[in-house]
């Protein structure tokens, strides 16, 4: 399989995607150095390029919507189906809490394994995961961390840009 891969810069650091002729495969918060790991033999270019114009646009405001394709190889199941979900009816934005994004996927009970199906998300900023917050109105988690998570949700109007530097302890 032919892979490709590309970054971009924004405001949680350098972003590097991975894509296969059909789809966005693998979004990581860190360079090709270490992103590319797993991914040995990837090419730049392709899709991965596209993938990371498109989230240059996010970055700097001009995109709330991608528009390119998902490989959603190796996914399956309740995780293929909450993250599809999520890509779905959660809008930029927007936010849900787990056991919202539970609900919507008509799983009700599997609050916690939407959990665990984000800090999985192989394809996140593009599968919306940073949208998700927990129940009792805190962050909840995000692998690249809180911080991260925070600048987003300032990048789509969810909080104030004062509130970066607040609640760092409630969160965590």
């Amino acid at each position: 399989m032919e892979l490709t891969w590309s970054t971009v810069s924004g405001p949680v650091g350098e972003i590097t995607a991975v894509a296969s002729g059909t789809g966005v495969r693998h979004v990581a918060f860190a360079g090709p150095d270490v992103a590319l790991a797993e991914f040995p033999g990837a090419e730049p270019g392709g899709l991965a390029a596209e993938a990371t114009g498109q989230l240059g646009e996010y970055f700097t405001g001009r995109r709330k919507e991608f528009r390119i394709p998902i490989d959603w190889t190796g996914l399956d199941g309740l995780r293929a189906h909450v993250l599809r979900t999520l890509l779905e009816l959660v809008p930029f934005g927007e936010t849900v809490s787990y056991k919202g994004l539970a609900e919507l996927s008509g799983r009700p009970e599997a609050s916690r394994a939407v959990g665990t199906i984000m800090g999985s998300n192989p394809v996140p900023l593009i599968v919306p995961c940073h949208r998700v917050l927990a129940s009792g109105g805190g962050l909840g988690g995000f692998g690249p961390g809180l911080e991260a998570k925070r600048k987003l949700l300032v990048l789509e109007g969810i909080l104030e840009p004062s509130l970066l530097e607040l609640d760092l302890v409630r969160d965590e």
